[in-house]
């Protein structure tokens, strides 16, 4: 089942990420209709467009349904990220988008532009697939103006308004180390094979496709370039395309040619820098090393382009560059200027920067010692056992983005906010404490936050988003910090986040996704070696993600990549584990060799993961690290959503769905997924999976409806009967085996105003609101006695062989779940009730003479304990001596 949010962008392309919208099915299309254009276009759009006086673009888009005002271009190059381009003049075709080409950094002769007809407000397209414009296929008028027009629902792109369909090289690549296929839209009569720009073969052809066989004084060499030229049949054009190797990238060949395993990236020392970077395709590579990390694009007056040094980097075994620069570089900025055929002299941050100027796009040399706070060293990951984690995820500006948040206005929304003490919110009398002291106050011993790694977007002007947006996976993001210009300052100031929080006994977990990057064309690791670092199917980009893309981990070199770049995390920000996005999307080997390095920093390190993917991936099943193969799983964990939807039906169930927790109708609930989740193992129905020291219990978490949200969703009605059905929920999980887990901001009843996917929906719906902590006093009193319960009893850390001391029942028609915990430490006995509110009046008393309350959730019962009955939405925790 697939229960992420989905995180989903332009397919392949995407520089923000956004959420997922089902496509819509293609409206039907007759090419013979005729169209009339109406005249509402001319009072919406200019009717007379302008010379530009220099090349340019005109794409004329027509729609049969005669309504244009919701849609736009989302238009990328290898040189610029994607963005909305609207379309700003009307003809008597449609409506135009007129842009100069230079607005996208190309070269017309050897690159192309991207597009994709979509709405403004969503994600919706007119037409699946993403559509590139070669110029060289074009003509362009006496005014210099390139023109292609696109109908509704058609993927064509003509060349002219009586639809000639535009020349187009749709695919060539090697199907193996022989064999190269093309594939043309167009058909042609001649084609030409070129090694390293030498031709060795000439062939003719009356179709739009050939196979061609390397001749045997012509064997395969991953060091050469292989080139196709096709000469199209009813334009007498000619077309020139490389040959993709993408397909070979996963043999043994590649890898026992190319696979280096030793240290990439700019390796600091005070007296020289090495710097080292793998791209086995290249011919050429230029570091350019820069005094500001601010290129004059984002900001003409903090910003300077001029290179302080610029060297021809050497090429060496393995496919690696190499440079090395005698003298102190320590706080300069860099990148790589890259050379092999598909781009050539595009700059690019290195993968392996560990820091970066503003917006991620020049890489930060670093001298690490100069950012430890005071005391560092003495700073530990605390060695807590996986099975007694009380996890609290949260994002960064949710914890002090309300203005019931009252600290220093400077570090709201940003690291230092986490880490401010002191901070209080009063109403009606009534004083509660914020931020950092809030979350000290609750308890909890690990803070989960989501992606905080370096995102494609704007550090200058930031606006709210999840995250899940890769861009720099080993840079953590400028938006957080106070000051994104200084690749110095986020460093600084998230070491203190993780010293202030060691310090009150919590670790930090990172949520990580190295599943997909925020667009697939021009990212840093297509620059550097086209097609190897992600997933393809069919000779199109994979997009197992929802995202436009998906990495290939199975692929040596990314699987060293994510292996290298947690290590780093870990060790240099001392943190206390990792959460996967869509793990699914990921191959077991590489998350069992992932894990074992990092336990060799930390054995206590806390791996988990979302045990399914975002869409389809060509990933075979018996490889992935999905929840079916969990017992597979060495070290590492996944998130229980079988436990989840039979509590709360969350995830992909309906809104009208109820699960045990508020279903007061009917006893309809699956015993063995909900008991077997309570001892900490997945139950799919056939099969139980994992055990408790590789399970995540939870209700909810970023994605999806908060508690609160969901029960109103549900139909649930009045604040009282609300809390109850939320505080009953997690009274489950955080009475659960495995590692527990819940959303920020349960503990005050949360809500986000009814929003399930509250990805992109502004600081206001995602903040925590610390009013709904006075609100709901009780509700929070409840958190904090059930996080202390399963942090200090040892009852509750059971490994897979021991649960079956716990006993779990199911009383009066499933309505009441009836358990026993030892806790050996403090030598006490515990029976754990939990009731929901059906079957209420039929209820059979539950003799509690001799124990001692530890807890009623409705606050009802003495200390005193004899027969009880347990009430609706009621959990009851008494103990009594062994």
């Amino acid at each position: 089942m697939f229960n992420k949010k989905i995180v989903a962008g332009v397919a392949l392309f995407a520089s923000l990420v956004v959420g997922c919208n089902v496509t819509p099915p293609e409206p039907e299309f007759d090419q013979n209709t005729t169209f009339v254009p109406p005249p509402s276009i001319s009072t919406n759009y200019e009717t007379q467009i302008p010379d530009l006086n220099e090349p340019s673009i005109q794409i004329h888009y027509q729609r049969l349904d005669n309504s244009y005002a919701e849609w736009c271009l989302w238009l990328w190059s290898g040189s610029a990220a994607g963005a909305i381009y609207e379309f700003n003049y009307a003809d008597d075709f449609g409506v135009v988008a007129s842009y100069p080409i230079s607005t996208f950094g190309i070269d017309v002769e050897t690159e192309t532009l991207g597009f994709i007809v979509r709405m403004t407000d969503s994600w919706t397209k007119d037409f699946e697939e993403d559509r590139f414009i070669d110029f060289k296929a074009l003509e362009k008028d006496e005014k210099d103006v390139y023109h292609v027009y696109i109908y509704q629902g058609d993927g064509n792109i003509y060349s002219s308004i009586d639809k000639s369909v535009s020349d187009a090289i749709t695919s060539l690549g090697f199907i193996d180390k022989d064999t190269i296929v093309c594939q043309t839209n167009n058909e042609f009569n001649k084609y030409e094979i070129y090694e390293n720009d030498v031709l060795i073969y000439e062939g003719t052809n009356d179709t739009n496709s050939f196979s061609f066989d390397l001749p045997s004084d012509h064997p395969f060499s991953f060091d050469n370039k292989y080139t196709a030229k096709v000469y199209f049949k009813e334009s007498g054009k000619s077309l020139e395309k490389g040959a993709s190797i993408q397909p070979l990238y996963a043999s043994e060949e590649f890898n026992e040619e190319y696979y280096y395993d030793g240290e990439l990236g700019a390796l600091y020392s005070a007296d020289k820098t090495t710097f080292r970077v793998w791209s086995p395709v290249s011919s050429k590579i230029v570091l350019k090393v820069y005094e500001n990390g601010t290129p004059t694009s984002i900001d003409a007056t903090l910003g300077s382009d001029v290179v302080y040094k610029e060297v021809e980097m050497t090429k060496k075994e393995k496919g690696v560059f190499e440079a090395v620069v005698e003298e102190n570089l320590e706080g300069k900025y860099y990148t790589y200027a890259v050379y092999n055929g598909e781009h050539e002299g595009t700059e690019v941050c290195d993968p392996y920067a560990k820091s970066t100027g503003v917006n991620g796009i020049r890489g930060m040399i670093v001298n690490f010692e100069k950012t430890n706070p005071a005391n560092w060293d003495d700073v530990n990951v605390i060695n807590y056992d996986k099975k007694s984690l009380t996890v609290w995820e949260t994002h960064v500006a949710d914890v002090t983005s309300s203005e019931t948040w009252t600290g220093t206005e400077a570090n709201r929304k940003k690291f230092l906010g986490l880490i401010e003490e002191g901070t209080t919110y009063s109403k009606d009398g009534k004083t509660v404490k914020t931020g950092f002291d809030h979350i000290k106050e609750l308890g909890v011993n690990a803070v989960q936050f989501v992606p905080i790694f370096d995102q494609e977007n704007d550090e200058t002007n930031p606006t709210f988003n999840w995250g899940y947006n890769p861009k720099n996976y080993n840079s953590l993001e400028g938006v957080y910090s106070s000051n994104p210009h200084d690749g110095y300052a986020k460093i600084k100031e998230f070491k203190q986040v993780v010293k202030a929080f060691n310090g009150a006994g919590i670790n930090i977990i990172m949520d990580v996704v190295y599943n997909h990057t925020s667009g697939l064309v021009g990212s840093t690791f297509d620059v550097l070696v086209p097609g190897y670092y992600y997933r393809y199917s069919n000779g199109k980009a994979s997009n197992g993600s929802g995202c436009g893309n998906e990495t290939a981990s199975e692929n040596a070199m990314f699987r060293k990549y994510m292996i290298d770049s947690t290590k780093f995390w870990a060790d240099e920000y001392k943190l206390g584990g990792f959460r996967f996005d869509l793990m699914a999307l990921h191959d077991i080997e590489t998350m069992n060799l992932l894990t074992k390095e990092l336990q060799q920093i930390n054995p206590t390190i806390a791996v988990y993961g979302e045990p399914w993917a975002g869409g389809t991936t060509p990933l075979s099943g018996v490889l992935q690290a999905k929840q079916d193969n969990g017992n597979k799983f060495v070290g590492y964990g996944q998130f229980n959503d079988k436990i989840r939807d039979e509590l709360i039906k969350g995830g992909l169930s309906g809104d009208a769905e109820k699960g045990w927790v508020n279903n007061t109708s009917s006893a309809s609930v699956d015993k063995t997924k909900l008991t077997q989740g309570i001892k900490g193992i997945v139950s799919n129905g056939s099969s139980n999976i994992g055990t408790p020291d590789n399970t995540v219990t939870y209700v909810t978490c970023h994605d999806n409806y908060t508690l609160y949200d969901r029960m109103v969703a549900a139909g649930i009605t009045g604040d009282d009967t609300i809390k109850k059905m939320a505080v009953l929920a997690n009274a489950v999980v955080f009475s659960s085996q495995g590692t527990s887990f819940m959303l920020a901001g349960e503990e005050l009843l949360r809500t986000k105003g009814g929003d399930h996917n509250s990805y992109d929906s502004g600081y206001e719906v995602n903040e925590l609101d610390y009013s709904r902590k006075i609100d709901f006093a009780d509700v929070f009193a409840n958190y904090q006695k059930l996080v202390a319960f399963k942090k200090n009893t040892n009852g509750l850390h059971l490994a897979k062989d021991q649960l079956a001391i716990m006993n779990i029942e199911m009383l009066d028609n499933n309505s009441v779940i009836k358990y026993t915990v030892y806790d050996t430490a403090s030598n006490l006995e515990y029976i754990v009730i939990h009731a929901n509110g059906y079957n209420v009046s039929n209820r059979t008393a539950i003799n509690l003479t001799g124990y001692e309350l530890y807890l009623d959730t409705l606050n009802k019962l003495d200390t005193t304990l004899g027969n009880v009955t347990p009430e609706a939405f009621q959990t009851i925790i008494a103990s009594k001596a062994l």
